[in-house]
């Protein structure tokens, strides 16, 4: 009997839902596991409403250490993937299932919507651990919550409750962790309602007011 896939690809029309399926180890990422995400998010040009959630309680515990130590620290897959999601030019939302830490908070801040489910949190130990973050992340995170604020996250290692994180605006919303993908279906109505270069056009304006 084969393993289950650990990143689950859902399409339904034009709503892609990308899921981190490695609940048992916190949903930690291998280099395979980003290049998957990658590709999917490559791939997802199609896509009117690109929805990227996590399996069990924690959306991602960030890099898999003993992968992050070998190297994967410093893959440029995570560029490669966060860059990928930021190009889409459909809408993208991040459908926070639980806390995000490290390296996963790239692929969240290249989404154009973070929400989350109640009782989840954020942190970006890079300090701590003696890596860099991803060179798109920093500038990501302060152009969301300020520079200060982005300091106390990746400098001090401050670590943000639910409520800290949705008043600083890296959350945008938080919902019942049950009601979380329904949360993200109802966000993308209208897109996936919409026609492809309508949405897309808004998409580009709002970029060139960022």
């Amino acid at each position: 009997m084969s393993a289950a896939p650990l990143v689950t690809l859902e399409r339904d029309g034009g709503l892609w839902i990308a899921t981190l399926n490695r609940p048992d180890k916190a949903n930690a990422l291998t280099e395979p596991m980003l290049s998957d995400l990658a590709d999917i998010a490559e791939s997802a040009q199609e896509a009117r409403v690109f929805v990227l959630t996590g399996a069990g309680k924690v959306f991602s515990a960030g890099a898999d250490l003993d992968a992050a130590r070998a190297g994967l620290a410093t893959s440029p897959v995570w560029e490669r993937l966060s860059g990928a999601i930021a190009a889409l030019p459909g809408l993208s939302i991040a459908a926070l299932n639980g806390t995000v830490a490290g390296g996963a908070t790239g692929m969240a801040l290249a989404c154009d919507i973070r929400i989350a489910a109640e009782g989840a949190g954020a942190f970006y130990p890079v300090m701590k651990l003696g890596f860099l973050p991803q060179p798109s992340d920093p500038a990501r995170l302060a152009a969301l919550i300020g520079p200060a604020r982005a300091k106390m996250i990746l400098l001090a290692g401050a670590r943000l409750s639910t409520q800290e994180a949705l008043d600083w605006g890296l959350f945008d919303r938080v919902v019942p962790g049950d009601s979380l993908m329904q949360s993200a279906r109802d966000l993308a109505a209208n897109a996936l309602a919409a026609s492809p270069d309508h949405a897309a056009a808004l998409k580009a304006m709002c970029r060139a007011a960022e």
